[in-house]
């Protein structure tokens, strides 16, 4: 698999990760066998990254990352773990000490003496702006429980203000062929910073994947029920903000785009490599066939230039109207 640099992390990593919110069961129960396998698989594929978070299963996904890096030392994972959305998402609550304890419950949970990379999770937006919280993380680094740290943002602004930060390694955003307002300035900001960009909900929720139509219905314990409305957390985080039907249409226009023996899922992660200041992709699988395919993509050729034309203007007349200003 191609490798990219990390951004500022000193690290190359696979091009296609591997995103593990899923393993903690907000996306309808999975079971740790499973979850296991998932991660087994991309470990054989080919796959160097994994992103989780404390609050995924309350520390689940992590636990069961930790049981993959006892069991597969010779894998070299890096893996990219968030704090912040455990506690209520107030700016006071972005402390060092907060930060200790945060980053000392996931070094446990994941088996670890020093955290690869930690990213700030979608906090209250002044936060991104206040030095004494960048004070606190370059003490974590200095304390070696971090290699690293990293922002999870919401919106491009945000993404803008913590690029500007001299110690941040990386920025993880929605970056998707529904949600391609980042390519006007922050993958350029990114990229001239030195900054690596991990593209999550790559597939808008699965909207890209092809597979759903008008009448697919998702389980109670699955966010795309239950935040559809954003009322659990940021709405964009689930089918990128985009109403379900619309995605639906827009999936369907963009099908003629795939080659023989690919998938939709496919060239939807290959537009995101395409991306040059794109350090990884980081979709989501429940089982090693989603795994094997989702690692498929870098494999692909890059796309087109019609391609990527007609990506453009399926986001300009359905999509962008939704969600270009938002976020």
């Amino acid at each position: 698999m191609e490798q990219r640099n990390l951004g500022r992390t000193g690290r190359k990593v696979g091009v296609v990760g591997l995103g593990a919110w899923q393993l903690g069961g907000d996306w309808g129960e999975v079971t740790e066998a499973e979850a296991l396998a998932v991660l087994n698989a991309a470990v054989d594929a080919g796959v160097t990254f994994i992103d989780t978070a404390d609050v995924y299963g309350d520390g689940r996904s992590e636990r069961v990352i930790g049981r993959l890096l006892r069991q597969r030392p010779e894998a070299d994972i890096t893996v990219a773990t968030k704090m912040g959305r455990r506690a209520a998402l107030d700016p006071s609550h972005y402390t060092l000490d907060n930060f200790r304890a945060w980053t000392d419950r996931s070094r446990e949970n994941l088996g670890v003496d020093r955290l690869d990379l930690v990213q700030l999770h979608c906090p209250p937006t002044p936060v991104y702006g206040n030095d004494v919280v960048y004070d606190a993380l370059d003490t974590l680094v200095a304390e070696e429980r971090i290699a690293a740290y990293g922002v999870s943002v919401e919106t491009c602004a945000e993404a803008l203000t913590a690029i500007e930060r001299p110690g941040v390694a990386t920025v993880q955003i929605i970056l998707n062929a529904f949600r391609r307002k980042p390519l006007e300035e922050v993958l350029p900001a990114a990229g001239r910073a030195g900054v690596g960009i991990i593209a999550r909900v790559p597939l808008a929720s699965g909207l890209l994947s092809g597979k759903y139509d008008a009448s697919t219905q998702f389980g109670d314990n699955d966010h795309r029920t239950y935040n559809r409305d954003g009322s659990a957390f940021d709405v964009g985080e689930t089918f990128a903000g985009v109403d379900f039907a619309t995605g639906v249409e827009a999936a369907g226009r963009l099908e003629p785009l795939v080659p023989t023996k690919a998938s939709l899922a496919q060239v939807a992660l290959r537009w995101i490599l395409d991306q040059r200041e794109v350090s990884v992709v980081i979709p989501g699988a429940r089982n090693p066939v989603q795994v094997w395919s989702n690692a498929g993509a870098a494999e692909l050729p890059r796309l087109t230039a019609g391609a990527h034309d007609e990506v453009r203007a399926v986001y300009d007349e359905l999509i962008r109207p939704q969600v270009h200003e938002r976020w």
